[in-house]
């Protein structure tokens, strides 16, 4: 479905999210997989405040410690930017949830591990993905925990995502490394089985 009619040149963003939540997984994907780096900007921007999110948003409530929930994601990057965000939730952690980034570059960046948090000050009702601070648990399946340094530094190092909602299955993301990056990602939420 071509939604480009609800972002140019003015944002219907109520109407996208009930578009949205009509869709299945793979039609939000595609959805999102013709954002550009220009909608994706002003979609992050028009989300402020749009829908609260809280941890439940990735990880849905009843799912099990350690199960996986997958987050297909399409990045502003010039390459690679077909990726996923893969998220568990975690128990006697200092942090609920933790995952890391399932993409082409992991051999050469690492897997990108990070826990997750609820935004705080001017992110309020946003979720925080933090890659400054690591999980200590994960799925068998998921590559080894290992800190985000050596060339994974460059991608990772200091960084910290910030989520806003947009949809039921659908956020938008911009990374910031201290101050805010030229960089936004977009993920839908695939429901556990």
């Amino acid at each position: 479905m071509d939604v480009s009619v609800l972002l140019e040149p003015t944002l219907d963003l109520p109407r996208l999210t009930e578009i949205l939540d009509g869709l299945g997984h793979e039609g939000r994907v595609h959805t999102i997989r013709t954002w550009g780096k220009h909608q994706q900007a002003k979609i992050f921007e028009a989300a402020k405040g749009h829908m609260k999110l809280d941890l439940d948003f990735l990880v849905p409530t009843g799912t099990d410690p350690l199960v996986e929930v997958i987050h297909d994601g399409q990045n502003t990057l010039p390459l690679f930017n077909h990726f996923q965000k893969r998220f568990t939730k975690l128990e006697g952690e200092d942090f609920p949830i933790g995952g890391y980034n399932h993409q082409t570059m992991s051999p050469v960046t690492g897997p990108g591990y990070f826990v997750v948090t609820l935004g705080e000050g001017e992110h309020e009702g946003e979720l925080a993905i933090d890659y400054t601070k690591l999980p200590k648990h994960k799925p068998e399946s998921w590559p080894k925990i290992r800190p985000n340094d050596g060339l994974g530094a460059l991608v990772y190092g200091g960084m910290i995502d910030h989520l806003r909602g947009i949809s039921s299955h659908v956020s938008i993301g911009r990374a910031y490394k201290g101050k805010a990056m030229d960089a936004w990602f977009a993920l839908v939420r695939k429901d556990p089985s």
